[in-house]
């Protein structure tokens, strides 16, 4: 089964804080504390998206950048960049959905994020943020090319700190056969 990527909008927000909620507690079971993944936090996420689907952020350079992965007309992932005022590019979200990660598609999220940051933001390096307990994160990101770059604490919502590390990869040309931005 193929998937397609392509940008998101506003009327993606549901889709996407739906999605994320449901990574979020699969993915942060017994890393994050519980409280932080109950019942609020799919009302939460859809706030969070909403908000982030329809500001204007002043321009091209500084707005961030949604992108959906489809397969059959169905969202199962989605990655989230923003620009950052030192150059480089923030992958704050990269999330499949519970049941499908294994699949491809995370990797096909990160080439084609990787291709939009090469063609919107020539020269700038990509990086994220991932928490050190989420040990299949982090093997994902460093099978995919991804460089230990720093260890610090993290703010989770809700005020939890939690230890995490940012992985980076360094600005270059297009992972090979991606053309998606």
């Amino acid at each position: 089964m193929s998937t397609t990527i392509r940008r998101g909008n506003a009327q993606d927000a549901e889709a996407v804080a739906t999605l994320h909620a449901a990574s979020w507690r699969t993915s942060y079971a017994g890393i994050v504390p519980e409280g932080a993944l109950g019942d609020g936090l799919a009302d939460e996420r859809r706030e969070i998206w909403e908000l982030r689907l329809t500001v204007d952020y002043g321009g091209p350079e500084s707005t961030p950048e949604l992108l959906i992965a489809e397969r059959e007309g169905d969202t199962v992932g989605f990655a989230y960049v923003v620009p950052q005022p030192d150059g480089r590019v923030l992958l704050d979200n990269l999330h499949v959905r519970p049941g499908l990660t294994g699949a491809g598609i995370g990797r096909d999220l990160l080439d084609a994020t990787r291709a939009h940051v090469a063609h919107r933001h020539p020269g700038a390096e990509l990086y994220l943020e991932v928490l050190q307990g989420n040990t299949r994160a982090i093997a994902f990101y460093e099978r995919a090319g991804g460089r230990r770059t720093d260890a610090r604490e993290g703010v989770f919502p809700g005020g939890h700190t939690l230890p995490e590390y940012e992985y980076a990869w360094s600005a270059a040309a297009e992972p090979a056969g991606q053309s998606r931005s």
